[in-house]
């Protein structure tokens, strides 16, 4: 089933219903009773972290195979002759998450992007943030992660954000004075099924490989069918786009 989120987490549940469809929605934890003063990321406190990923208007869909990357510590970044950093491009962004496609969730449920953030700084913050545990984040769903994962690859977490909840990711872009309604290639894509544009109301997150001129676009997304895929979404259930400073391709 297209977005199926598991429900063997063994932190707290909530179900969502969206037009007839349930979507399993993990909870990480409970909201913390204190906001932390200033985190690097989204650091909206409004409500706990809930990440959700459902399923609409799926027209491309992938054989997923489980193969679980190596080299997590290694960035796919780019360097002068002189040793700096390039900054990357949206097509450097979107290589990447495609190279993902078809990596899926083991025998019980991890993914190399959740391994990668329970081992950042970042989710230390975020449980400081929403409760729950570290090891919370490997039931947790993983879309947000995915696309902090793609960031910080790249070298590029400041562009990209590094959260694990949708609400909070998409908060940071618009805080950002990044945030809008037009798709673009290498766009971060935020999803409501049942139509919100509200920010608060955000289940799932992708990136945008093109806009296709006819009220959908298309995306490589984490947690969908638990997998790594590519998929076409109408653009009626767009949220809105957060858009990372990429450097402009020759």
């Amino acid at each position: 089933m297209p977005g199926k989120h598991r429900t063997r987490n063994p932190l707290n549940i909530t179900l969502r219903t969206t037009g007839g469809l349930v979507a399993g929605a993990t909870v990480i934890g409970l909201a913390a009773a204190t906001t932390q003063a200033s985190l690097a990321f989204g650091d909206s406190p409004r409500r706990p972290a809930t990440l959700a990923a459902g399923a609409a208007n799926v027209t491309e869909a992938k054989t997923v195979q489980t193969k679980r990357g190596k080299g997590l510590k290694a960035k796919h970044d780019k360097r002068d002759k002189r040793g700096k950093r390039k900054k990357p491009t949206a097509q450097d962004a979107i290589k990447l998450a495609r190279s993902q496609v078809g990596i899926s969730e083991d025998a019980v449920g991890d993914t190399k992007f959740q391994d990668w953030y329970k081992s950042t700084d970042r989710a230390k913050e975020t449980v400081e943030r929403d409760g729950g545990t570290i090891g919370g984040y490997s039931s947790a769903a993983w879309c947000s992660m995915f696309i902090s994962w793609i960031g910080h690859r790249i070298g590029a977490s400041d562009q990209l954000g590094m959260d694990a909840w949708t609400v909070a990711h998409a908060q940071w872009f618009e805080d950002k004075g990044r945030w809008g309604d037009k798709p673009r290639p290498g766009a971060i894509v935020f999803f409501n099924w049942g139509g919100s544009k509200s920010i608060d109301d955000i289940e799932h997150v992708g990136m945008v490989i093109k806009d296709n001129g006819d009220g959908t676009v298309k995306t490589v997304e984490g947690n969908t069918s638990n997998a790594v895929l590519v998929r076409e979404r109408s653009t009626a259930s767009v949220v809105g786009y957060g858009y990372p400073r990429y450097a402009k391709s020759k």
